[in-house]
């Protein structure tokens, strides 16, 4: 026989567990959430950010594409962010093809061919980050490198000059 006192907390407890959690709403919160980040990841810019590279400035419409990017940075020439070439050995080497860098480009180009089927010349895509202090000289040296190992579109990366928005990320040229 129970006492009055716990047969009241016995009632108290089973209101109080009674209400629960919705779990359909929340689901239904959680999917929308989904949704939303599914359509919103696509507008995400593609190039990396290099906190040593200071892009030029220019009124390019274009947004950045995935593709093969080069970051010229003061130390290296870096294809994917992996590191191909000192700018030592750039410097030191004549020529206008840097050899190590269009080695590593046909490289990235069996790897694309692998993943999607790019086999003409003028559908590989390549972009150049590049400091605006870059010397043409160099510039030209990348850009050699890359039709020598047959990219057909080199595009340079800049940041968008807009007077009502903020800079962004885009590629000019091709």
């Amino acid at each position: 026989m129970m006492s009055r006192r716990a047969k009241r907390m016995e009632k108290h407890h089973a209101r109080k567990s009674a209400g629960g959690l919705n779990l359909i709403s929340l689901m239904d919160i959680f999917t929308i959430l989904v949704f939303f980040l599914l359509v919103n990841s696509q507008e995400v810019e593609t190039l990396p950010n290099a906190k040593d590279i200071q892009l030029p400035e220019s009124y390019a419409e274009q947004k950045a594409r995935e593709n093969v990017v080069i970051m010229v940075t003061d130390e290296a020439i870096l294809v994917q962010g992996k590191p191909v070439v000192s700018m030592a050995d750039v410097r030191s080497q004549d020529g206008i093809v840097i050899q190590a860098l269009e080695d590593e480009l046909r490289s990235q180009t069996e790897n694309m061919l692998l993943k999607e089927s790019i086999e003409k010349i003028e559908d590989r895509e390549v972009t150049i980050m590049g400091d605006k202090e870059l010397p043409y000289s160099l510039l030209k040296k990348v850009m050699a490198s890359c039709t020598s190992a047959d990219y057909g579109k080199i595009s340079l990366a800049v940041m968008q000059k807009a007077p009502d928005t903020g800079e962004q990320p885009v590629t000019a040229g091709s």
